[in-house]
């Protein structure tokens, strides 16, 4: 188990680096939610997501000769940004290996950042096996987007944070939910939130079909998705849940939540209409979560992350004109 001192280590590490995300309210969405609902918009930090926090964490403790050697990481397109950039700020060439479907602004931002883009087909190809390959072949370090200890304290950061301002505001949370790919960011967050408050509860949010750790944490053991499964959010579609995560949420977690993809865009519409806040698909699944009823809100305060902001022009724009 990673302990609460591993993220304050981390926190040091990040301080000048990561962005300290404000918390947010909003009259209409506490109204709806019949309770008070934080939202912590790590869609305002650097690269536009929380990935930047666990990949410069890790990447900061690599040795010289480590660094030297560059580093290699398999992503959908934040975590690549946030590796991307971390290997900037530290001097260390940075690979990833990418979906090719990727969103063009994810492709192009980890470009702009410095990092060697190489292209996959996600439906036919192991990105792990690739990035593997790669890392042996030029004898560089790994950057796995959640399943390592380093990156897992990274993220944890986010719900330090959390925690830390929700008592500052008076208003301790009582549950959070958080959007759940392969798990770095609700595992990391689930050990910071309950070392600072033992009573919050602490829930994964998922796409339809892509429901691969909530199934999990009912079943006690990892189970994947079918090869066919499609969403939209796709900085959440984790072929099963990672070893290090799954083995913190089946001790921590209160369980998992399930959104569609429809649940998904009136969220994105919600946050940019009624807050003025540009949401990717996988970033509003906690407040789609809210939206939906999907958790009893009543009466509690119920923290949400809006893990992500990086979607395309013109997908962000069809689903702002979709009828709510």
């Amino acid at each position: 188990m990673i302990a609460i001192e591993d993220i304050e280590a981390a926190a040091d590490r990040l301080r000048g680096v990561a962005v300290r995300t404000p918390l947010l309210q909003s009259a209409d969405l506490d109204r709806i939610a019949g309770g008070t609902v934080l939202i912590k918009p790590e869609c305002f930090q650097r690269v536009g997501s929380f990935k930047i926090r666990g990949a410069y964490n890790l990447l900061h403790q690599l040795s010289p000769e480590q660094a030297s050697r560059g580093v290699v990481a398999w992503s959908s397109g934040n975590h690549a940004q946030g590796v991307a950039l971390a290997g900037k700020l530290l001097g260390i060439h940075a690979a990833i290996v990418m979906p090719e479907d990727a969103p063009s602004a994810k492709l192009s931002n980890t470009r702009q950042l410095g990092g060697e883009v190489i292209t996959y087909d996600r439906y036919s190809g192991d990105r792990e096996a690739i990035a593997r390959g790669i890392a042996a072949e030029r004898g560089a370090e790994l950057v796995p987007s959640y399943d390592d200890s380093r990156i897992i304290a990274g993220q944890g950061t986010v719900g330090l944070e959390i925690a830390e301002q929700s008592i500052e505001l008076g208003l301790p949370v009582d549950q959070a939910l958080i959007n759940c790919g392969g798990g770095g960011l609700v595992s990391g967050c689930a050990i910071a939130m309950r070392a600072r408050l033992p009573s919050a509860e602490i829930y994964t949010v998922e796409p339809e079909h892509f429901d691969d750790t909530a199934r999990s944490l009912a079943n006690g053991k990892r189970a994947g998705n079918e090869p066919s499964a499609r969403s939209i959010c796709d900085a959440l579609l984790a072929d099963m849940p990672g070893r290090i995560p799954f083995e913190i949420l089946r001790e921590l977690a209160s369980g998992g939540l399930v959104v569609s993809d429809d649940d998904v865009r009136q969220a994105m519409r919600f946050a940019f209409q009624k807050l003025k806040i540009v949401v990717e698909p996988g970033g509003a699944a906690a407040l789609a979560a809210v939206l939906a009823g999907k958790i009893d809100t009543a009466g509690k305060t119920t923290a949400i992350i809006f893990s992500g902001g990086n979607v395309d022009t013109e997908l962000f724009a069809s689903i702002q004109r979709e009828p709510a």
